[in-house]
């Protein structure tokens, strides 16, 4: 009895953790905070999105979603293509925005 709580916590938690996944997509072609702003408010405009990190430095974009949703990474892709930057990776990490800000200011 016990074993099945535990696999069934397990699986709860799971599916936590994916649900509270950011994906991180390394985009080209960012060059200003025009750039950044733009990528931004369009991601923003998204159902399922939280909050959004443009990181023009490291030409990454960082999108975390709502409690409860989960990120279409095709959608993702294609709305930064949409506003003419090139997407060369989308990977799902498991950090939020707040704490990727913050990985990334104790890296300097």
């Amino acid at each position: 009895m016990k074993l099945i709580h535990f696999v069934i916590a397990s699986a709860f938690l799971g599916l936590s953790q994916t649900s509270l996944a950011s994906m991180k997509v390394t985009v080209n072609g960012m060059v200003c905070s025009f750039c950044a702003q733009g990528i931004e408010k369009s991601l923003l405009k998204m159902d399922e999105t939280k909050a959004v990190l443009v990181d023009l430095k490291n030409k990454v974009v960082v999108v975390e979603a709502k409690e409860g949703k989960t990120l279409n990474e095709k959608e993702i892709r294609q709305e930064i293509i949409d506003s003419g930057y090139d997407v060369t990776k989308v990977e799902t990490i498991p950090q939020t925005v707040a704490e990727f800000r913050a990985q990334m200011k104790a890296k300097k």
